[in-house]
Formats: structure tokens, C-alpha cells, sequence
């Protein structure tokens, strides 16, 4: 854990006299100041505040960590950081799932680095939520409609999706023509945003939620990609994956009126002061490869041409 994080955390806490105010300040969230908090107290090996419901106050011990913990400060803040900001280097970890690294990091990934040769980055593969602080990541990636509000994100686009099926499951179960009928198909989803339905905006705008019923349930899309390639069922599937399918004849687009919702796609990091140059670059490099992959999947996906 950065100490020198940890002790402008420390020093802006006993300034302002409360966790929260040090959140506000900071542009940190109230669980990060926690953390900080805890690891300092775990470093100099005893208490440095008195908690009570009204106010914080000093213990003996925190009055002397400060008067450290200002001069480390004052040491930090007079290195030069003109050349730091110039240069992109040190290591950057990065937590998501495999559907984001195949489809939205790996794309760009390999041009970032060799446009930054002093960079490294090591990226961590997981489906489940992962703590930033435990596990030393700079920046996770995640596709959702639920962001936590004590967390620190920026959105980088949306990821849109499409309900589609073979020509050979349509031609033998037929086409839904509203999102009522899909109860009687073979509804193939994705396990970590459907809970037993699917969610819709209808032409008017408003939202629809269409419950369904299949026997495939996985958390990886590119197995229901496979699915459904292979006649299985039907699946919404982010249009990344379905868009050179729907564009080749092998997949056929359903319900066009009723476009699946949108899910954010998002950045979270632990602080917004004194961000790497490397996540800013990369947080915008990761934007407008958003915005550029979907305008070329929804281009494919309305063309004729195999």
C-alpha cells in the first residue's frame, strides 16, 4: 500500500476532523479512507485516533505520527514532478473479465505498450469484483447498470447488445415477434445480468422486462456464442461478439424494436488525485476505442455485404 497516500490521508483527516469530510476532500471513497486509516494504524502498531460519535481526536502516538507524517509530506511534495508527468513508466495492473479483455482491453493493449516501451502491465482475469486496495489493482473494468456509489469510475461507453438466433433454430421454433413471446423459446443467457428475465426499452421508450427460460447458463458470452451457432437457442449477446455473425447470414438480429438495455461500461481506480500518467492514458485510449468499436459493430451489423 502506498504510504505516501496513506499519510495525505492521514495528515487530511486529523486537518478536516472526520473520515468523511477527508472523502469529500480527497475525491476518495469513504471505505478507501477507512482502509488507509487501518493500515496506518497497523504500521505504527497502535491506535491514532479517539472515535467518538460527535469528533476524532489525536491519541498521543497519532500526535507524533503527524508531525512524521508532515515532514514526509513536505520531503515528497518538493520532487520535481515535471519529468514523472513525461514519462510513462513503473506497472499498471489491471482486474476485468475475459469478455473485456478479449473484446475491449487486448485490442488496443498491444499498441499502448509499444507506444510506452517503459510501461508494464499485468492484467488479472476474473469475473468477480475485486478490492483495489488488497490486491494492489490500479484500475478494474466493469460492465454494469449497478456501480457502487462509494466507489471512484469513470464511464468509457456503453456496451450494447443484441438478441439473435441461427437461421436453423428460427426455421424450426420460429421468430418472437415481442419480448412476451421469447417465454416460449429456449433462452440461452448470460448468468451475471439476467436473474430470469430480460430487460428491454420499448418504441414508446419505456422499459420492458420479458421473462425467459432456457437450459444454458454460463458467465462467459463467447459460450453462448457458441450456442447459438449451433442452433441451440436464442441469446443476448454484447454486439462485439454477435456484430461479424449478424453481418456474415450466420446469425439473424431479433426484436429490432425492442433494443436490449444498455449496460455501462466502466473504469475504477482508488483515487483521483495523483493518477498515474499511464491509467489517464490509457482510460482515454480505452474510451475512444469504445466509441470507434461501436460504430464498426452496428455498421456490420446493417450490412448486407458478407
Amino acid at each position: 500500500m502506498d504510504r505516501i497516500t496513506a499519510a495525505q490521508v492521514f495528515n487530511r483527516i486529523c486537518e478536516l476532523g472526520s473520515l468523511s469530510a477527508a472523502s469529500r476532500a480527497m475525491g476518495m471513497s469513504r471505505p478507501m479512507i477507512s482502509r488507509y486509516l487501518a493500515e496506518m494504524e497497523d504500521w505504527a502498531g497502535t491506535r491514532l485516533l479517539h472515535r467518538s460519535s460527535r469528533k476524532l481526536s489525536l491519541t498521543p502516538a497519532g500526535e507524533q505520527l503527524l508531525l512524521q507524517t508532515q515532514a514526509l509530506l513536505q520531503v515528497a511534495e518538493g520532487i520535481s514532478q515535471v519529468e514523472l508527468q513525461q514519462t510513462v513508466a513503473g506497472t499498471l495492473r489491471i482486474s476485468c473479465a475475459h469478455f473485456t479483455a478479449q473484446r475491449i482491453l487486448n485490442p488496443l493493449l498491444q499498441q499502448f505498450l509499444k507506444q510506452h516501451p517503459a510501461l508494464k502491465v499485468e492484467v488479472q482475469i476474473s469475473n468477480q469484483n475485486v478490492n483495489l486496495v488488497a490486491e494492489r489493482i490500479d484500475l478494474a473494468l466493469r460492465i454494469t447498470n449497478e456501480l457502487d456509489p462509494n466507489i471512484i469510475a469513470r464511464k468509457l461507453g456503453d456496451c450494447r447488445s443484441v438478441l439473435c438466433a441461427s437461421a436453423n433454430y428460427l426455421a424450426e421454433y420460429g421468430s418472437p415477434q415481442t419480448p412476451a413471446q421469447l417465454i416460449n423459446h429456449n433462452c440461452l443467457h448470460y448468468s451475471n445480468f439476467s436473474d430470469g428475465y430480460w430487460s428491454f426499452t420499448a418504441p414508446g421508450g419505456e422499459p420492458i422486462d420479458a421473462a425467459i427460460r432456457g437450459n444454458l447458463c454460463v458467465n462467459e458470452s463467447s459460450i453462448l456464442l457458441d450456442a447459438i451457432l449451433n442452433d441451440a437457442g436464442i441469446a443476448m449477446l454484447p454486439t462485439l461478439d454477435a456484430a461479424p455473425y449478424i453481418q456474415s447470414g450466420q446469425l439473424i438480429p431479433l426484436l429490432g424494436d425492442y433494443p436490449p438495455q444498455l449496460l455501462g461500461i466502466y473504469g475504477i481506480y482508488r483515487s483521483r488525485l495523483h493518477q498515474p500518467l499511464a491509467l489517464k492514458l490509457l482510460l482515454t485510449a480505452l474510451q475512444d476505442y469504445l466509441q470507434q468499436a461501436d460504430q464498426q459493430a452496428l455498421a456490420q451489423m446493417t450490412s448486407n455485404s458478407p
